[in-house]
């Protein structure tokens, strides 16, 4: 087996002839690792039962696409709010760029979900079958025998069965856990485009871990690119120190650096590159690096950190800097999208009301009346059944005609009704302002929504 040589012009999956090259990284203990290791255990926890927790009566996180309701940790948003998601998103983005700007890509290394799921769930699998690294680039580089047929077809299987269980996790976001459950008892057939999703999902997620791997990281995902415009000399990175670490010698002498060439960091990197080439696209941040190298050093009772997290102008033996421009832009931005999300959920009712001109004339006219035709759609964005009021107000008199005032929705229900308003004709003047407002009941005397209409007539 050829050994690889990374090098900062050409990323180390492809060889000279242009073909894949598949990276088997070396398996690494460390306490950056074991922080890794406790912290991808929570994420996958968490995304596996949050679909599970109950909170207000739906899950913690719950996207009913269905029926247009939205559950995010007991507050309900319904397909009308969904002009919150510009802040929500903007906010997230924003602490992205915030983080990224402090502590460089500390995303992709501790919570990117292809790292999550590749470095703790499909390549420790992918381990107990081939072994360690020596192993697997022996397995891969064999001929097809009994040996190999069999952990190839295992590891598929294993592989395939994880990926169909993620894709079910997933799914259950936006079907709830019951729902998920009666369906996977009931035919394919009869929920044909669940299914084909699922199929889709489950496929993709294979394909990705079993073979894409890294790439998704190199080739498709934007964020390594974008990393030289959020970062800055500042920004906190993993690099390796050159005062200390050159010139390297094997051998120790007075005159050499503290790297001794193993080469130990290349071998565990996930993607591949020689971090002791400075900083790269490639890099994820997993500090896989950084633990591999401390060993070394441990070993030669000489001081760790040669590889570290750092800023370059902290490698450079120059000033480091927290506060600067970029930290505080990015902090106005996060508060601001966080802030206006924030106090728009607050002020969300347990219902909405929209009040809408019936199509058709603007109004219609007798010899003793002038009416207009609206319609008004109510939903009810709680658990529990409740009855509403609608009432209209304004300057003029109106009164109210046709069906009946007083609703009652089940829970998570909505209706849609006429709402029509007339008044005299001989007292009406130009056209004027109401306000139609809704009651949680009839006896209640204020209002918990209003929304603004005209009532129109003929031009005096």
């Amino acid at each position: 087996m050829k050994a690889l040589k990374p090098i900062r012009e050409s990323v180390t999956t492809i060889n000279e002839d242009g073909s894949r090259r598949m990276l088997h990284p070396s398996k690494v203990t460390g306490p950056f690792t074991r922080y890794r290791a406790l912290f991808a255990t929570c994420l996958v926890a968490i995304f596996v039962l949050l679909p599970w927790i109950q909170i207000n009566g739906h899950p913690a996180l719950f996207f009913n696409i269905i029926e247009r309701r939205f559950h995010i940790f007991g507050m309900t948003f319904a397909a009308q709010d969904f002009w919150m998601a510009y802040f929500f998103i903007t906010g997230l983005g924003f602490t992205l760029f915030f983080i990224t700007a402090l502590l460089g890509r500390v995303w992709c290394g501790w919570a990117c979900p292809q790292t999550i799921f590749m470095e703790f769930v499909f390549r420790p699998i992918e381990r107990l079958i081939d072994g360690d690294r020596q192993a697997r680039h022996k397995i891969e580089d064999a001929p097809m025998d009994v040996n190999k047929f069999w952990k190839r077809l295992i590891k598929i299987t294993l592989f395939g069965c994880v990926a169909i269980l993620i894709a079910h996790c997933f799914i259950a976001y936006f079907i709830s856990i019951p729902q998920l459950h009666q369906w996977i008892l009931q035919s394919p057939a009869k929920h044909w485009d669940t299914f084909l999703f699922m199929v889709v999902m489950s496929t993709l997620l294979f394909l990705n871990f079993y073979w894409f791997r890294e790439q998704l990281c190199l080739v498709i995902c934007p964020y390594g690119r974008l990393q030289s415009a959020l970062i800055d000399d500042d920004s906190i990175i993993i690099g390796y120190d050159t005062h200390r670490g050159e010139p390297r010698n094997r051998h120790v002498n007075s005159s050499s650096g503290d790297c001794i060439d193993c080469k130990q960091c290349v071998q565990v990197c996930p993607t591949g590159i020689d971090i002791r080439q400075g900083l790269q696209m490639e890099c994820i941040g997993c500090a896989n690096c950084i633990d591999a190298c401390n060993r070394i050093m441990g070993k030669l009772s000489r001081p760790k950190g040669l590889i570290r997290y750092d800023s370059l102008n902290g490698f450079n033996k120059q000033r480091r800097r927290i506060l600067r421009p970029r930290i505080f832009l990015y902090s106005v931005l996060l508060l601001l999208g966080a802030g206006v999300f924030a106090i728009s959920a607050r002020h969300l009712h347990g219902m909405h009301m929209n009040v809408v001109r019936m199509s058709g004339p603007p109004f219609y006219q007798s010899e003793s009346h002038i009416r207009n035709q609206y319609m008004v759609r109510i939903i009810n964005k709680t658990n529990q059944p409740k009855c509403y009021s609608i009432g209209v107000q304004s300057d003029q008199t109106v009164q109210v005609e046709g069906d009946s005032i007083d609703y009652e929705l089940d829970a998570m229900g909505e209706i849609t009704r006429p709402l029509i308003i007339q008044m005299d004709a001989e007292n009406y003047q130009s056209q004027f302002n109401l306000e139609i407002y809704l009651l949680e009941n009839s006896d209640s005397e204020s209002a918990i929504i209003t929304r603004k209409a005209q009532f129109l007539g003929p031009n005096n």
